[in-house]
């Protein structure tokens, strides 16, 4: 079945001068690739696993809204699109600015609830994001975070929720990591372009658990969770 908005959308997409989806792809893909070398960067050498110290406030956050902009933006590259059509080439830097404003605020929960942790409380994390993953309220920020919005605040705030259980992950296993940091990002990506599946969102949420599960009964089998000797 074809809904209306997705004609829609789609429609509005073609409509566009080719120039204006080259800008505005050019712009977020850029961003986001120049973000991440900025966090790879600032990330080097601070991955201590789950006795990571976040240091000040400050330098957290910047390197967090680094980390964030390199994860989220190219998910989010369709919406922008979106936007532009809607509000024109000018409406992107503040549809932008207020969808990363959503994950500088998610990076000051963060801060505020991180501890060094030990595994037993890691692995409890991850088998809790893996239930979330199989939740209704999941299910339903990620239709939310897929459909169209005029508000990057509140388009932020769909995606926050849905990415919420694989963000604890990557936090829970080492905040500073940027293996996980890239593993999550491949994850959130493919869940906000690809629609909602339980032949691939099952077995995810079952391999979540499984490694929630091996980090509370054999955590030295999993790389990464004790800082390097």
């Amino acid at each position: 079945m074809v809904f209306p908005d997705r004609i829609e959308r789609t429609a509005g997409l073609a409509r566009q001068p080719a120039w204006v989806t080259a800008a505005v792809l050019t712009g977020t893909l850029g961003l986001a690739a120049a973000c991440w070398a900025v966090a790879v960067w600032r990330m080097s050498g601070m991955n201590m696993g789950t006795a990571t110290q976040l240091g000040s406030f400050g330098a957290f956050i910047a390197v967090w809204v680094a980390m964030m902009a390199a994860m989220m933006l190219p998910g989010a590259a369709p919406a922008v699109l979106r936007r532009a059509q809607a509000g024109g080439v000018r409406a992107v830097p503040l549809f932008t600015g207020s969808y990363l404003a959503v994950w500088a605020l998610a990076g000051t929960v963060v801060y505020a609830a991180y501890r060094p942790h030990g595994t037993l409380a890691a692995g409890a994390v991850v088998i809790a994001a893996a239930v979330y993953e199989v939740t209704p309220l999941k299910r339903h920020f990620r239709a939310r975070c897929r459909e169209v919005t005029g508000s990057g605040f509140r388009f932020g705030l769909c995606c926050a929720g849905s990415s919420l259980g694989l963000m604890a992950v990557m936090v829970a296993l080492g905040v500073m990591s940027i293996f996980w940091m890239a593993v999550v990002g491949m994850l959130v990506l493919a869940q906000k372009l690809l629609p909602a599946k339980a032949v691939i969102d099952l077995p995810l949420a079952l391999a979540i658990a499984g490694l929630g599960i091996l980090i509370v009964i054999a955590p030295s089998l999993v790389p990464g969770l004790a800082p390097p000797m």
